[in-house]
């Protein structure tokens, strides 16, 4: 078959093209990677019927349906409205018009997140509904953005290589008249986090400067003497990336912060990316954004009309730390781009 193959139109619909020519992969969203099984028969069909009978979970934790021919693509798209339907509108609060043109975008990267509380007893949070929550300010977006959510300070999911990541902690809460003195917490704060806890005439003393507000303590604690304050809390790393030039860690952006503050984020990121990207929605990294823009420039335009909480800390710069495969990579020639 003969046709002309619009390969940005397809890949605004969630398709990535394969090294096999016409034929493509469909990435389907799945915020924080978690469904119900009902759908696997739903990526079954789609598999048998117009891919090649086989779908991977992304590394993303996107379904991915391979090996899709690009004279199917319209029906497939169709067949996928009632997934879109039910995921993003219904389940996650997204106001976008759902059509047979399947996905409208995909410059917002699938949310990726760890299991978190809902059966993790590490986790602080419920990463899960912070990623329903956060998709309906990210997508549909043309402005490329990835985010990982860890519900605790382990970073399950990688927060630290990602544009924006968020990881819950915990403020811990001490009673005193609980502790036997058992040291079971300093052990596990040796062990597991970083050496915060001490011992003081058979009572625990902490150095709160730099607690990372893991809760391995309350873990540990046989008496219930250190328990999670019912608030949650969460710290935002940004700027972290992977790639060939110059990965780079992200770095704490806010820490000690509450789901409204991390909403608050999230509300702003659109403007930001299309100030920084004059409108055109060309791929670039959240991180390369944040670097054309500065640091200072980004604090000022995402914080906008954002409330932080008593308890919340703020960078107030941030000393970028990257991989540089290529001695002194950033100093070329001023004849060169």
């Amino acid at each position: 078959m003969s046709y002309d193959i619009d390969i940005k139109e397809v890949r605004r619909n969630c398709y990535r093209q394969s090294k096999v020519r016409g034929e493509f992969m469909l990435q389907m969203r799945v915020p924080g990677g978690v469904i119900e099984a009902k759908y696997l028969s739903f990526f079954q069909h789609i598999a048998e019927t117009w891919g090649n009978g086989e779908f991977h979970f992304g590394v993303r934790q996107m379904v991915a349906i391979p090996g899709i021919k690009y004279e199917n693509i319209d029906a497939v798209n169709k067949y996928i409205k009632s997934f879109i339907e039910d995921i993003e509108v219904k389940l996650c609060g997204v106001d976008m018009d759902v059509n047979d043109n399947g996905y409208p975008t995909i410059g917002a990267r699938n949310t990726m997140a760890c299991i978190g509380n809902r059966h993790c007893i590490k986790a602080n949070i419920d990463t899960t509904d912070l990623a329903r929550k956060i998709e309906k300010f990210i997508f549909p977006s043309d402005y490329h953005i990835k985010i990982n959510i860890a519900g605790c300070p382990n970073d399950c999911a990688k927060a630290h290589v990602s544009d924006i990541g968020i990881i819950g902690v915990t403020k811990t809460e001490y009673d005193y008249e609980r502790c036997i003195g058992c040291k079971k917490c300093v052990e596990a704060c040796a062990h597991h986090a970083t050496r915060v806890l001490s011992v003081e005439k058979g009572k625990i003393v902490k150095d709160i400067c730099c607690c990372v507000g893991c809760g391995e303590c309350v873990l540990v604690c046989p008496t219930g003497a250190w328990t999670r304050n019912p608030k949650k809390f969460y710290r935002v790393l940004i700027g972290g990336r992977t790639g060939k030039q110059t990965p780079r860690m992200g770095k704490i952006f806010l820490n000690w912060v509450t789901e409204d503050v991390v909403l608050g984020v999230f509300k702003n990121w659109q403007a930001f990316s299309a100030y920084v990207m004059n409108n055109k929605p060309e791929y670039l990294h959240g991180g390369h954004l944040i670097d054309r823009a500065g640091y200072n420039k980004f604090k000022e335009m995402i914080l906008k009309d954002v409330k932080l909480n008593p308890e919340a800390m703020v960078a107030q710069r941030v000393l970028w730390t990257e991989t540089e495969y290529r001695s002194n990579f950033n100093v070329k020639p001023v004849t060169q781009d």
